[in-house]
């Protein structure tokens, strides 16, 4: 019998579709479940007369494969993954190769690959999105590890990755836990971009007063232009879909949003690293809020609803809301890259931002043509300090400012809650204030604790304490983690 060019373990969605996909791109793939009949069942139904080869134990899966062995997991993230591996080690050879594409925590990742890696064998970590339709027909792949391994699984990955202009959705991302911190940051995007639709939504029904018939049109027509994007077209396609009675089902679904927990992960490795994801963070909060069901019931009542008024045009506003949308989403995007750069000098990584940027642009779930205009800001310049630095992103969001204030300010006036927006454009007023107010907050740390301040008459990197009091003497508590 032909052996198998790579194996897999997880037979659920994800797992079922990626072995459709590599058999379609003319690989041989060998499969294994924990339980076992998920085999029996894959094989003699969707995947039979395939180049598919079930197995029932894993030393079957490992004997089933060619050498050097490719063995990826598509199993749940954490204790699993760590179990898999352990059970994978003994049968495997020096320089085979396991994969896990779960959702796998960074740190995790890394800790893998070390542990792998003084086994004698390879380990990559690598994200994959683009959901059920993604796996079977084209994900984004974001692969990082041990870099000797990537020459061996290339052809495949890259295979069965989503294609843009003839280039795969699919490169290497870097060493380490590199692969799925890309993906992390990834999710946290998704988590933004999503929110900030929510809140467009939220602004079309209660401000505007559009039908779900005629929000559908509006996001038919945003699709058209500069937000065009996987998003926004699903978003147009729910609202215009009808429950069994005829009324839009949008309305009846309950308006509580899960979650399973990369957003989480994105918004503490930003305060980790010092990085303030502010409009990233506040979606993943918004979530938190939105589970509150009760509570915020109990709330309504108490202390009364919101019946926000349109005091304008109703072309002129929903104009206003594509432009807060927009620079919104580029505010996300800037936050999400200043966490890659700054981790990528905190782990030792060389990421390709570029790159990265064009493996999202097909597959994933936050592809969009916008990304298009991140890759050719780091080809105009790859040490890109920030996207607002960028040509292109500063006009844009010169240009949609003046839309994107009239929203938010309606929104804080009239009790509409606009938690990303607001934050987004917070940011960019702060990241533009040169001189803030927080040279009174180190005023008060150096008073109640003796932290020290620099001064903006002195070199950086001085640092000066006051006896504010008169009775605190000349000690000072050292310098203060800026």
């Amino acid at each position: 019998m032909k052996k198998a060019d790579i194996g897999l373990i997880g037979l659920a969605v994800m797992g079922e579709n990626l072995v459709m996909n590599m058999e379609s791109k003319g690989f041989t793939v060998a499969v294994f479940n924990r339980t076992t009949q998920k085999v029996t069942d894959f094989v003699q139904g969707r995947a039979k007369g395939k180049n598919i080869i079930g197995t029932y134990s894993l030393e079957e899966l490992v004997d089933s494969l060619e050498k050097p062995r490719k063995i990826m997991l598509m199993v749940k993230a954490g204790d699993p993954v760590d179990k898999f591996i352990e059970l994978l080690i003994p049968l495997l050879e020096d320089g085979d190769i396991i994969l896990d594409g779960g959702n796998s925590h960074f740190p995790d990742t890394a800790r893998r690959l070390e542990y792998v890696e003084s086994k004698g064998l390879r380990y990559i970590g690598t994200g994959v999105s683009g959901g059920e339709e993604g796996a079977l027909n084209g994900p984004s792949i974001m692969p990082g590890g041990s870099p000797s391994a990537w020459p061996l699984v290339r052809p495949i990955l890259q295979a069965i990755s989503a294609q843009v202009d003839g280039q795969p959705c699919c490169d290497w991302v870097g060493e380490g836990g590199a692969g799925h911190f890309v993906k992390m940051v990834h999710n946290g995007i998704e988590y933004g971009d999503m929110q900030l639709i929510a809140e467009a939504y939220l602004l079309l029904r209660d401000v505007v007063k559009l039908s779900a018939d005629e929000m559908a049109d509006v996001f038919a027509q945003w699709n058209k232009g500069e937000l065009d994007s996987y998003l926004i077209e699903i978003s147009s396609e729910i609202l215009a879909t009808k429950d069994e009675d005829g009324s839009p089902l949008i309305e009846k679904i309950l308006d509580t949003a899960g979650q399973k927990g990369t957003g989480k992960w994105t918004a503490t490795t930003a305060l980790d690293e010092g990085v303030p994801l502010t409009m990233i963070a506040e979606a993943v909060f918004a979530r938190y809020l939105s589970s509150d069901k009760i509570g915020r019931i109990k709330a309504s009542q108490l202390l009364g609803k919101s019946e926000p008024l349109l005091g304008t045009d109703k072309t002129v506003f929903i104009e206003s809301i594509k432009n807060a949308l927009y620079a919104s989403k580029i505010i996300s995007y800037t936050q999400g890259y200043l966490l890659m750069s700054t981790a990528a000098k905190t782990y030792g990584w060389n990421l390709n931002f570029g790159g990265i940027a064009m493996m999202w642009r097909g597959g994933c779930i936050i592809r969009s043509a916008f990304l298009g205009k991140i890759k050719e800001a780091f080809d105009a310049n790859p040490q890109l300090e920030n996207l607002l630095f960028a040509s292109y992103f500063n006009q844009a969001i010169r240009t949609a400012q003046a839309g994107w204030r009239d929203v938010c300010a309606l929104a804080l006036q009239q009790g509409v809650p606009l938690p990303a927006m607001t934050s987004a454009l917070s940011y960019y007023d702060g990241l533009r204030t040169q001189s803030s107010g927080a040279s009174l907050v180190q005023a008060q740390r150096d008073y109640f604790g003796a932290h020290t301040y620099e001064r903006v008459d002195r070199p950086r990197g001085e640092f000066f304490h006051t006896n504010w009091t008169g009775e605190g003497g000349t000690t000072a508590a050292g310098v203060y983690n800026a």
